[in-house]
């Protein structure tokens, strides 16, 4: 798995694998998918390639085949014929592989220069993968993820049709055929492979004609269908994806993915054409309102035209008669004419305001009816309108300016906002210079109704000189407040010049006082007197320093004082200081408790001083009763540990030598209780080193422990050994040679010997272990009895007890169960009985409150389990 590249495009158990290319099957069918897939970009430069083990040799095709995938120009390639100028190539095209984040293992250019195919197919899978797989994105999954889940969605509706893989899912060609009839349904012949094709193009494959059992014929109507009328070249080849007992995943995953591109590319210029056509039925249905509009208001313009001068003519004959038919055509038309013209005045306003709203809703610039076919009382309502509506926005954006213009607010800020409310303001003047315009327009316009007469002109008048007063009061206020940030951004650069001047001496000085204060608050740690005197020269040394601290804090004062002066007199903000945090009142509180702390820091050294005096007295104490009392107890534990070593007394020897030890040691108590008490007074005034003695009562401690825990256990293991020597019948010479053996191979003195050492303890008493397996077997059974634990060592008491059992006459468990047996008549069971008759009723008593039942299929009333008692007895020991 680590001979090809893991490039982050799939997962990791589908990196390219050496490997798998040893199956001629999978390499011939990666062979012809990824030259097909080659020669189908290659084709658009006018080459292919017919061995792909060949034909990439050079590194010009490959550099080729690179510059027509990534639409980029690859370094100039080397045109000789010579080795190192195919290697020079190949590696230009393998570093501009790299330089797109795809990361190369154990791809070399002499590989693909030599024509290794395995190396060369796991060159081309690589390029696939970033320029045909990795762009492929579908709900943020893998590339790999994204491709099968958009072949599942496809392919869902039809039958006989479940994706799950990039193999076996595909090898009927249904899925194929069922992605092209997804788009084109018109073609009549082809199932893996349909279903994909015929899910995109269902005019091209009648998807329910095929049938399952044919996959030859499906896999080649789908591969047909998509060389023919997709432009897909064909990759796979039917009869390997038939024969193929699984076929190659990434040959599959190279063709598919070119139906993703064919068919994701087919889809976009389908919603290209949908948006052209929505736009063009907008636009349509537009104009035909538009048409209609002019029609209906010329028809309705002519009636006006043609009626107007009947209605203005009020001349009659001066007879009953004419005046009575003059006033019955004015009612006819009243009845008759009048109301259709109404309702077509209605449905041409109606028409207009709609055809206004969808040009608005479409972001379409308004409608604007022919010229000339306004009345005049239109012309003046939409210059009324025009107005009102100039105005709306004037006042609209004037609104709050003059309160904007008449505020101080340059007073409370800072340099920097003051700057940008004065670039601020330099806009303001540029964008009223723009509204001049705008004014003007407004006024021309209401001079215009003046001329026309409009109904209303008194309101358009006093509101047009509103407009031109407030105009006036703007510019008046707008030179005002200029002058007004210019003079405040005087007096804030000086300020800020002072701010600046403050913060560069403030800020070396507060932390020279934080220094001072921390060395004044400092909780020393000292362990002579010579480090006290220390502490004192440097005091006095700071005190000398302090007239100057003095001089600069009186300065650094006055920087502060005169800022705070030139606010009160020209009504500004006082403001924190932008260069620093330190504040004045931080420096002044900092320098008084500076001066506080000096005297408090004298005391506090003279009483140290004092104080190291008394340690040194119990320094000296201490040292002179631990020199003595560590190397009693060492010549003490040397004693202890020298018993036994050589073996050459008895038990009983030892075991007195012991007991005179424990007393002496125990007379000697008194000693180490009168060191603790100089050990108490030492913890009491924190002295932790001392330089007089390398004893410490924590080491003492230990090794008094040492001496009573060795003493102690030394007495209880003669007397073990004094048990075992006498209840196992154990001679003294066998004891000692015991004891001699095991201390000549624990080199250590640990009293435990490890496996090597113990096995050569066995064979110098005479154990025959043999140096084979056998040998090592029976040895690995005396381990399990020595070390049952596996703890990886034996002690003294395992090997004696390993020893004497080696060499005396013990009981077991069979013998124990044998003897039950013999009571029992040769029967697997005893009764309580029996028991009582043969045992002392103590242990009759014992061995029935023990027992188990007995259950097996010839049990009695009362029936009892020797064997498993038995076994109990020895369960601890017999492992």
């Amino acid at each position: 798995m680590d001979d090809y590249p893991s490039d982050g495009y799939v997962d990791e158990e589908e990196e390219w694998d050496r490997e798998g290319l040893l199956d001629p099957a999978w390499e011939k069918q990666q062979k012809k998918t990824f030259t097909a897939w080659c020669n189908s970009h290659l084709r658009k430069a006018g080459t292919q390639i017919e061995d792909i083990d060949e034909d990439f040799r050079n590194g010009l095709k490959l550099m080729l085949l690179l510059e027509v995938i990534s639409g980029e120009q690859l370094p100039r390639p080397d045109r000789g014929k010579m080795r190192f100028h195919k290697i020079a190539n190949v590696n230009k095209a393998l570093d501009f592989i790299a330089s797109k984040g795809v990361r190369l293992v154990s791809i070399g250019a002499e590989e693909i220069v030599d024509g290794n195919c395995k190396m060369t197919l796991g060159m081309i899978w690589t390029i696939i993968l970033r320029f045909a797989i990795q762009d492929i994105t579908v709900e943020e999954l893998t590339a790999k993820e994204g491709l099968l889940l958009w072949c599942q969605r496809k392919t869902a509706p039809y039958k006989n049709v479940n994706v799950q893989n990039f193999h076996m899912s595909w090898k009927d060609g249904l899925a194929f055929c069922a992605l092209i009839h997804r788009h084109r349904p018109d073609f009549k012949d082809g199932l893996a492979f349909c279903a994909l094709i015929h899910r995109h193009r269902p005019d091209l494959i009648d998807y329910h004609k095929l049938s399952k059992e044919n996959p030859l014929e499906n896999l080649n109507t789908a591969f047909n269908v998509a060389e023919q009328h997709l432009d897909i070249p064909r990759m796979l080849d039917p009869e390997d994806m038939v024969n193929s007992v699984k076929p190659d995943e990434r040959s599959v995953m190279a063709y598919v993915s070119s139906y993703y591109h064919a068919f994701s590319g087919a889809q976009q210029a389908e919603t290209a054409a949908n948006r052209i056509c929505k736009v063009l039925k907008v636009n349509q249905e537009n104009e035909r309102l538009m048409e209609e509009y002019e029609r209906l208001a010329s028809d309705l313009l002519e009636w006006i035209k043609k009626t107007t001068p009947w209605l203005e003519n009020r001349t009659t004959d001066n007879t009953l008669p004419g005046t009575q038919r003059k006033l019955e055509e004015f009612r006819d038309y009243r009845r008759k004419h009048k109301p259709p013209k109404l309702e077509d005045k209605a449905r041409l306003e109606n028409s207009f305001n709609t055809l206004q709203t969808r040009l608005r809703l479409s972001n379409r610039p308004a409608y604007l009816p022919t010229e000339g076919k306004w009345s005049q009382l239109e012309r003046l309502d939409h210059l009324a309108q025009k107005f009102r509506h100039r105005c709306e926005i004037h006042e609209e954006w004037a609104e709050g300016k003059e309160d904007m213009l008449q505020s101080q607010d340059y007073l409370k800020c800072r340099l920097n906002e003051l700057k940008a409310m004065k670039k601020k303001h330099e806009a303001f003047e540029s964008d009223l210079a723009a509204h001049q315009d705008r004014v003007e327009q407004i006024a021309a316009i209401a001079q215009e109704l003046n001329v026309l007469h409009y109904h209303d002109v008194q309101t358009v008048n006093t509101r047009c000189q509103l407009i031109c007063d407030q105009w006036d009061r703007l510019g008046t206020l707008t030179a005002q407040r200029r002058q007004g940030l210019e003079d405040a951004e005087k007096i804030l650069e000086k300020i800020d010049q002072l701010y600046l001047d403050f913060a560069k001496r403030a800020a070396p000085f507060n932390n020279w006082l934080d220094g001072a204060k921390e060395d004044l608050l400092d909780m020393f740690i000292v362990h002579s007197i010579e480090e006290i005197q220390d502490l004192v020269e440097a005091h006095e040394q700071f005190k000398g320093t302090l007239g100057e601290a003095d001089k600069e804090f009186n300065s650094i004062m006055n920087l502060a004082n005169e800022v705070q002066r030139l606010c009160q007199q020209y009504g500004l903000t006082l403001r924190e200081n932008p260069y620093t945090t330190v504040s004045p009142s931080d420096i002044s509180n900092k320098w008084g408790e500076v001066k506080q702390l000096v005297p408090k820091r004298d005391r506090t050294l003279h009483d140290e001083r004092i104080k190291q005096e008394n340690n040194e007295r119990l320094r000296r104490q201490f040292a002179q009763k631990a020199n003595i009392v560590g190397p009693w107890i060492e010549n003490q534990l040397d004693g202890v540990a020298s018993i036994g070593v050589a073996a050459r007394t008895s038990l009983e020897e030892q075991l007195n030598k012991l007991r005179q030890f424990e007393k002496a040691t125990e007379q000697y108590r008194v000693h180490m209780d009168e060191l603790e008490r100089y050990n108490e007074e030492v913890q009491e005034s924190l002295i932790f080193e001392n330089r007089y003695t390398h004893y410490t009562m924590e080491t003492l401690r230990v090794g008094w422990e040492q001496l009573l825990t060795a003493i102690a256990r030394n007495i209880n293991e003669v007397e073990n050994q004094i048990l075992t020597r006498d209840s196992k019948g154990i001679s003294e010479e066998q004891m000692n040679e015991f004891r001699v053996s095991f201390n000549h191979f624990d080199k250590n003195r640990s009293r435990r010997l490890e496996p090597k050492e113990f096995k050569a303890c066995l064979v110098s008493l005479g154990y025959n272990i043999r140096d084979d397996r056998q040998g090592d077997a029976d040895f690995q059974r005396i381990m399990s009895i020595v070390d049952p634990n596996n703890s990886g060592y034996v002690t003294f008491e395992a090997f004696l007890d390993f020893m004497t059992r080696e060499t005396a006459d013990t009981d077991t468990a069979e013998q124990v169960m044998q003897s039950f047996k013999i009571l029992a008549g040769d029967k697997p069971f005893i009764t309580a009985q029996i028991l009582r008759q043969e045992l002392p009723p103590d242990q009759a008593e014992y061995c029935i409150q023990r027992m188990a039942p007995y259950t097996g299929r010839d049990a009695v009333p009362g029936a009892l389990d020797y064997m498993s008692f038995s076994t109990a007895l020895y369960g601890e020991s017999d492992l």
